[in-house]
């Protein structure tokens, strides 16, 4: 029996195209030059992909999350005449972060989770699925997010959270899928259900369902994304078997019905 249902939210829950993440960045871009400026918003765009790519390199291989008040630090150093350090070198954040104000990253950071949540609608039935899942088993979601913020506000907006049992977020955790480490603060945050009784949900094959395989869990690909979608993603193979693979959200009550309910 599937006591527990954890759920991915970027491309799972939340369908991240391209062009959508693109506005929301663009709406931070904006915000940032008029107000902590005056900058070229061209120019704040420009350094805000580069840093954002610089990020990703350094703390993804290390299963760390990205952070997204770190980048709009390296940003503003940047605006503000600090040179980046060499590709194969680490910023000097302390020194980059004397160049801001906190007060400015905050308003910034928020401009950001605001603006996602107001751009960026969820997948068909998503809401009515979360909360026919919470009838009966404990709902989850289980998340690689720079921004814990972001999905707590989210959920809140799009009324999901008196259905969650918890939502557990790299940011807060320290690392990211697949590391057993945010699977297991997931388990704890359900109360402790039996390995093999949690479900978890995602469209990442390596984050999600070899993560998921590997602490034990049961997993469910979801096999559509947005084709363009910017959001970090990798290839099916052999490693592990998905114990169920789904098109769309939709199958998922009818997959855990086979999985034993």
């Amino acid at each position: 029996m599937i006591e527990a249902v954890t759920l991915d939210f970027g491309n799972t829950l939340v369908p991240v195209p391209a062009a959508a993440l693109r506005g929301v960045v663009a709406i931070t871009a904006q915000g940032m030059a008029e107000r902590l400026g005056p900058f070229p918003v061209d120019r704040v765009l420009d350094l805000w992909h580069q840093e954002r790519e610089r990020q990703f390199r350094e703390e993804v291989p290390q299963f760390r999350e990205v952070d997204m008040a770190q980048r709009i630090v390296r940003v503003l150093a940047r605006l503000r005449g600090m040179a980046p350090p060499p590709d194969d070198a680490r910023w000097d954040d302390e020194q980059a972060a004397g160049l801001s104000d906190p007060g400015e990253v905050a308003w910034a950071v928020d401009v950001y989770s605001r603006a996602f949540v107001d751009a960026l609608p969820a997948a068909d039935g998503a809401g009515r699925l979360i909360e026919r899942l919470a009838q009966r088993r404990r709902v989850a979601v289980l998340s690689n997010w720079p921004l814990a913020a972001t999905i707590d506000r989210y959920c809140e907006a799009a009324g999901w959270t008196p259905h969650l049992a918890a939502v557990v977020v790299s940011q807060r955790v320290g690392t990211i899928k697949p590391h057993p480490a945010i699977f297991a603060a997931a388990r704890e945050a359900l109360g402790g259900p039996p390995v093999e009784r949690i479900l978890h949900v995602g469209d990442d094959w390596a984050a999600d369902v070899v993560g998921a395989k590997r602490a034990g869990w049961r997993a469910a690909w979801l096999a559509n994304r947005p084709d363009d979608s910017p959001l970090p993603g990798s290839e099916r193979d052999s490693t592990v078997e998905a114990d169920a693979v789904l098109d769309s959200l939709d199958e998922l009550e009818a997959a855990i019905e086979r999985l034993g309910g």
